[in-house]
């Protein structure tokens, strides 16, 4: 029995679109353009600057140990220095329900909200930043009930299995909505507005800031926070920063009617199968568990682990097994990023560039390198920086086209580079930050270097995830501060801040900074 449901990349797209009222009329007659805005915090031209990061955060509080409030607390001391927090995606687990907001995000983040002081009386959908949280939404922030869990038929076996389970899933009675639960929480959500006059009157009241792109929206955090659009970009001391939907080009080529092609299909649905299997058995043992125990409560917890993995496992098999006619790419945002990027190489008042997305390119987590979608991700990105690179040229010197990726979905944290891969995606640096509060996972046991063809393309320098086994079983959870600094070629110091649950009590660390 599935656990979540993936929609269609065409459903995500088209939902989406509906709710930000994309190209609206009354928009396109303002020239507003929908995926920008302006930080209207009166410092956004200082050119050193801090932020944090965050991301896989959206979790409960799990056996009391809520370990997303922890790594919320670890950030509170730098509040007061940096501008904004970007969050890498899956702002709620498991399946982005509207319910679940309360305790997986309002209260564990009540210090950045307007009306914190009580939490409980803010609505999910009427969230105001005083410090800004800039998200991109996760594969779980997209993801729906199964039709036979949401009607919650008890006749079933698996569902049975389910209920008797002591593990703390998060499900709720409903899921995201194709995201609209999301798009709620933190998009500007247009289509509520029920007459033409409402709308027109919201956009000439908040779409005032000016750019070179056209007109667009002015966040004003403590008064007006709400995002453009799924996918944006913004500029910040000169850096300009390109937030991507990755949940909407993650989806593997068909593949390919032949014998290989074939055999790889049948291998496919045996490891879907295994894996089916070894669900029911997760949750056949976990039913036999305590969560009073506090040594059960351990082993509780590693199966959570382990039914998050298989069922993430098992949505990019079904990815992959999808029939060709299925298969969809945002060919309109990659190509809204490749001329993105090349307007910033060609504005001099430009010094630096920042991505960050869900889904990582590069990632040595113990069940993402191999991915069908990793694999996906990575190819279109490498369209763009490629095309990208031929275009700028000159511009671009000795510099990578982006200096920094930032990404989540791997439950770690991990700094990796890129040497030669044959394409524009070479010499950057990587960072996911996707440890932030769900179940953490290992480094795969191949180790820090990533091989293509045969040929060393990246190299891990630092991965901070789940180690150790037993009584010494650590669980380090974590988010970053970064700080840019430099004036014409930016410089930015990365600080890991560290949450740790090791022998039933929690150890703050904070990691040796290093610079980028």
């Amino acid at each position: 029995m599935k656990l979540v449901s993936d929609p269609a990349i065409a459903k995500k797209i088209q939902k989406m679109n509906q709710r930000v009222c994309w190209q609206n009329p009354s928009i396109k007659k303002r020239g507003i353009d929908q995926t920008r805005f302006v930080l209207d915090d009166g410092q956004a031209d200082d050119v050193e600057f801090s932020f944090l990061v965050v991301g896989d955060s959206g979790s409960g509080r799990h056996g009391g140990q809520n370990p997303q409030r922890q790594v919320a607390e670890l950030a509170l001391p730098h509040l007061d220095d940096c501008r904004f927090m970007l969050h890498t995606g899956d702002v709620i687990y498991l399946v982005g329900s509207s319910e679940y907001y309360q305790q997986n995000f309002i209260q564990p983040y009540k210090e950045y909200l307007l009306g914190g002081e009580h939490p409980k009386k803010i609505a999910y959908n009427n969230m105001t930043f005083r410090v800004p949280i800039l998200p991109v939404p996760g594969n779980h922030d997209y993801y729906d009930l199964p039709i036979v869990f949401s009607l919650l038929s008890m006749t079933t076996l698996p569902i049975r299995r389910l209920l008797r389970s002591r593990l703390d899933l998060d499900v709720g009675l409903h899921g995201s909505g194709t995201g609209d639960a999301y798009a709620k929480a933190f998009l500007d959500y247009l289509s509520a507005f029920t007459f033409p006059g409402d709308l027109d009157r919201h956009l000439d009241i908040h779409y005032t800031a000016k750019t070179d792109t056209g007109r667009c929206l002015s966040y004003q955090p403590g008064n007006f926070t709400s995002l453009p659009n799924r996918y944006y970009t913004f500029r910040y001391g000169g850096i300009d920063f390109f937030a991507l939907d990755s949940n909407t080009f993650n989806d593997p080529p068909p593949l390919p009617e032949t014998a290989e092609g074939d055999a790889k299909r049948r291998s496919l649905e045996q490891r879907r199968q295994e894996y089916e299997q070894e669900k029911q058995q997760i949750l056949e043992k976990s039913s036999k568990l305590n969560p009073d125990n506090p040594n059960e409560a351990e082993d509780l917890d590693d199966l959570y682990v382990k039914l998050s993995q298989i069922e993430e496992l098992i949505v990019d098999i079904d990815k992959q097994l999808a029939p060709q006619q299925t298969t969809h790419t945002d060919v309109e945002q990659l190509e809204w990023l490749k001329q993105r990027l090349i307007q910033s190489w060609q504005n001099s008042d430009v010094r630096g560039r920042v991505v960050y997305f869900h889904h990582p390119p590069y990632v040595t987590e113990a069940t993402k390198w191999q991915q069908g979608q990793t694999l996906a991700i990575r190819s279109r990105l490498r369209e763009v920086f490629n095309a990208v690179a031929d275009t700028v040229g000159e511009l671009k010197k000795d510099r990578s086209v982006v200096d920094l990726v930032l990404n989540g979905h791997a439950h770690c944290l991990e700094h990796l580079q890129t040497y030669n891969t044959g394409h524009a995606d070479s010499s950057i640096n990587w960072i996911v930050c996707g440890g932030s509060g769900f179940s953490l996972r290992r480094q795969r046991i191949e180790g820090a270097d990533l091989v293509e063809e045969n040929r060393l393309i990246a190299r891990s320098h630092l991965f901070v995830g789940r180690n150790g086994h037993s009584s010494q079983k650590r669980r380090p959870y974590s988010c970053l501060r970064i700080d840019v600094t430099g004036e014409q070629h930016p410089k930015f110091t990365v600080r890991p801040l560290v949450a740790e649950w090791y022998q039933r009590q929690w150890h703050n660390h904070n990691l040796e900074p290093f610079t980028i």
